[in-house]
């Protein structure tokens, strides 16, 4: 349980801090929505490969040979 408590918790910060940066990219270039947009895909991208990186199922892994 606690590591699907982690898992979790790593693709909503991950999402969280990039619509945070998008959003302060936008208020400061009155560029809205797009920074926003851009930084909150970034974010989901950014959590999604926390969260495969962690759980060891990407390409990382050594096979036995």
């Amino acid at each position: 349980m606690a590591l699907g408590f982690r898992l979790s918790s790593e693709l909503i910060a991950g999402v969280a801090v990039g619509a945070g940066i998008g959003w302060g990219f936008d208020h400061l270039l009155s560029t809205s929505p797009f920074g926003f947009i851009a930084f909150l895909l970034l974010g989901f991208v950014a959590g999604v490969v926390n969260v495969v990186r962690t759980a060891g199922a990407g390409p990382n892994k050594r096979g036995g040979s």
